[in-house]
């Protein structure tokens, strides 16, 4: 008897997975500070997408797609583990690699969706941003992903000859050693690594995670890519249109490659953003919504959100209801037949029978977003709670408001007071932020605070 207990806890994470005996490679393509309205599908006439568009034409378009915090290294966290990141005390980013706090970075007790995936036989490979752990241990290579081409911190310049020269000179890395011989532009050459991860890996079943660092600062893209823009006569904005050119004909190359080897129809694929775009540091637009990178207003948080997998899942399709960035972790993990134990219940939720209508109702009845004590917000239905930096409270109904622009906070005081009940109850579920944003101005070089002074 002692001999089966101990079997069946190991039969319940190893299920058969969902949709036959063959399971599905799954691919996550994450933008990074890619504004809302950036991309063709969703109305951008600026700067072509096509690559990106295929996929919502393909597959499902979210339209309330949100990422799980409104700036990076959190909303990575809450994908990665398919849970609140607030329930491990990951709030903030990190800052520069040479000032983060030591403990920066998912906890090892924090399975993430590689260490997940590769227990059931999956070929993991991860290409480009990590910013979720610096220190030993918490690397890509020992949290679960077989490849690793990228870099660890926030922040990399794209440029070759730019590698050694400014302070977003990264540490770019191969599988744990630096690289120092990298000729092509960042994006394209991250595109060549995921095309050698499937090529290596096409008689198996492989999960990879291709994190761009495109659209992050710093604005720097190559003559080629500026040149597809010359009816753009401002510099910064050109330079941006063809940083968005580039990362798009990388996911192009990807999507390619899948079709080539025969693997499209079975790869769960899907394209969202970190958080909304940083509009005043890169040109970035979140339109219709309002906000940027950094604020719980909608254009800090609803991001480019997609999916396809043909023959799983309806082609062309919208989807209203809202969805959050560790859905993706949740829906890849029924997908590979992979089940969670009781005591590590995710906050993502399986899409797939939502989007094929075997299933009714929303996904999620409410969201909550959380940076520090002074900012949050909240979403029940069509209603909206936000409380901004230095702020009151606000509530807003974006059926009727995407924007944001009246605050009815005074007209439905009773509509208010639910909201901020919902959110207490949430936020009393979550645990201190372990760390904050350190920088050489409130730390030294090593990740130790300064005294104030």
């Amino acid at each position: 008897m002692r001999h089966i207990l101990k079997i069946l806890p190991l039969l319940f994470l190893y299920a058969v997975p969902a949709f036959g005996e063959t399971k599905p490679n799954i691919v996550v393509i994450l933008a990074d500070d890619l504004g809302y309205g950036e991309v063709g599908c969703q109305e951008c006439t600026e700067i072509p997408t096509p690559h990106i568009d295929s996929i919502a034409i393909n597959g499902v378009r979210f339209t309330d797609g949100y990422a799980n915090h409104p700036v990076c290294s959190p909303s990575r966290a809450g994908l990665l583990t398919g849970r609140y990141q607030h329930r491990f005390g990951f709030e903030y980013n990190s800052g520069p690699e040479d000032y983060a706090s030591e403990n920066f970075g998912i906890p090892r007790n924090e399975p993430i969706i590689a260490e997940r995936l590769k227990k059931v036989g999956y070929a993991t490979g991860m290409v480009g941003k990590w910013h979720v752990g610096f220190e030993e241990g918490l690397r890509p290579v020992e949290r679960g992903f077989d490849f690793f081409y990228g870099f660890l911190a926030g922040a990399h310049t794209y440029l070759p000859e730019r590698f050694d020269e400014n302070r977003y000179a990264g540490r770019l890395m191969r599988n744990g050693k630096r690289v120092t011989d990298e000729k092509e532009y960042l994006t394209d050459a991250f595109a060549r690594e995921s095309l050698g991860f499937i090529e290596r890996n096409k008689d198996q079943p492989f999960f990879l995670y291709l994190a761009f660092n495109a659209v992050h600062g710093p604005l720097e893209a190559t003559n080629a890519y500026e040149q597809r823009f010359p009816g753009i006569g401002y510099p910064d904005r050109r330079t941006y249109a063809g940083m968005t050119a580039a990362m798009d004909d990388a996911i192009g190359r990807v999507l390619a490659k899948l079709r080539e080897l025969g693997l499209e129809d079975n790869t769960l694929l899907f394209f969202y953003s970190d958080n909304g775009g940083p509009t005043r540091n890169t040109t970035s637009r979140n339109d219709p919504l309002r906000g940027f990178k950094g604020n719980v207003w909608e254009g800090g948080i609803r991001v480019p959100f997609m999916v396809q997998w043909p023959g799983k899942l309806p082609a062309g399709e919208l989807y209203r209801e809202m969805i959050m960035g560790f859905d993706v972790h949740a829906t890849a993990l029924a997908a590979a037949g992979v089940s969670m134990p009781a005591d590590k219940s995710l906050d993502g939720v399986n899409l797939v029978p939502y989007l094929t209508g075997e299933t009714k109702g929303t996904p999620h009845d409410r969201l909550f977003w959380r940076s520090g004590d002074r900012k949050h917000a909240a979403r029940v239905g069509d209603w909206k709670l936000v409380r901004e930096t230095g702020g009151e409270a606000e509530l807003y109904n974006l059926q009727n408001d995407i924007s944001e622009t009246r605050n009815l906070a005074e007209i439905e005081p009773e509509v208010l007071e639910s909201m901020q009940a919902a959110y207490a109850e949430w936020d009393s579920q979550m645990v201190a932020a372990k760390w904050i944003r350190q920088d050489r101005k409130n730390a030294e070089v090593g990740g130790r605070l300064k005294r104030k002074p």
